[in-house]
């Protein structure tokens, strides 16, 4: 289940997800992490799974959403962990460039001062750069980076990405209260953004369950700030406020499309029951998976989400 959706998207519409990297390889650990706790903080790029068989299983997916007649706007490497930590995500892009569905990398953007990384990426057509800080201090709390990372390098790396890439860049921001939310942060944030000039900045904030209880959403106040600091240096600007709209692709298997799914994207109970509904599908689905420990059941702000559960933990 390397290719899972389509999930609706504010940034890419209807986004087929690509699953490139085991779960939880990553070069961060962020305390916002939707789908949990860094296993394998990691900075060596290394090669996971085999470009013929994933492109083989991208195709696969794309014939079976395209005669039930589902859109797909974008096929979207969204994984488990960082996707440039993937050595073959350059071959994976070559190779399923034949569909001819535009294809998107988002990124956390810290091993952007490798040129390797930056020659995988160019091959995209559109690539989210995350960048949650400018501050040492504020980049630590955020993003938990691994020890060998530098934040100037990224910055750096980021600058030169841009300054190359001709596709389409777009720029993620998490605010969270406390942590990088503050006037003198944001303004600092806004700043570099500007020297970029990347098409559209979002601004973001927990929507789902967080792999730290205490990763609050930043308020109100601290939301409206950020946009009004962000709106005058850069052209568009984007609230994500919320979990995105509610069709999620069906292609014919309801516990794969749900399990695919989950892995990198918790659904909540609203979604679920819609998916379910979609399918022609009972409820049970739901119960059977839990109970058989491939789903998990969560609570966040009131509101129940079903997420994968990632191999071995129980």
């Amino acid at each position: 289940m390397r290719a899972f959706g389509p999930v609706p998207s504010r940034r890419l519409g209807q986004s087929l997800g690509i699953n490139n990297i085991p779960p939880k390889v990553c070069t961060y650990s962020c305390v916002y992490c939707q789908i949990g706790k860094t296993e394998h903080l990691n900075c060596e790029r290394q090669a996971f799974f085999d470009p013929a068989e994933l492109a083989r299983e991208v195709a696969e997916k794309v014939n079976e959403l395209k005669k039930r007649g589902t859109r797909i706007d974008y096929l979207s490497f969204v994984p488990d962990g960082e996707p440039t930590l993937d050595i073959n995500l350059g071959n994976h892009i070559g190779l399923i460039r034949q569909l001819n569905i535009k294809i998107a990398v988002i990124t956390n953007a810290s091993l952007l001062n490798r040129k390797d990384v930056r020659g995988d990426l160019h091959k995209a057509d559109l690539v989210s750069v995350k960048i949650d800080a400018v501050s040492r201090k504020a980049w630590l709390r955020t993003d938990r980076p691994h020890k060998s990372l530098d934040l100037e390098t990224i910055l750096e790396g980021i600058r030169e990405f841009n300054a190359e890439f001709r596709g389409e860049m777009i720029t993620e921001t998490m605010l969270l209260q406390g942590m990088n939310d503050s006037p003198d942060e944001v303004k600092k944030i806004g700043e570099f953004l500007a020297s970029l000039k990347p098409y559209k900045s979002y601004i973001a904030i927990p929507t789902r369950p967080t792999t730290v209880k205490g990763a609050l959403p930043a308020s109100d106040q601290a939301l409206t700030m950020c946009y009004q600091v962000f709106r005058e240096r850069l052209p568009r600007v984007e609230l994500l406020l919320g979990q995105g709209g509610d069709e999620f692709g069906y292609s014919g298997n309801v516990e794969d499309d749900l399990l695919g799914i989950t892995s990198v994207h918790p659904m909540s109970e609203k979604n679920v029951r819609q998916y379910l509904k979609k399918a022609g599908a009972e409820w049970r689905v739901i119960t059977d998976l839990i109970e058989r420990g491939s789903l998990v059941e969560l609570t966040h702000q009131g509101q129940k989400f079903y997420l994968r559960r990632l191999p071995g933990k129980s």
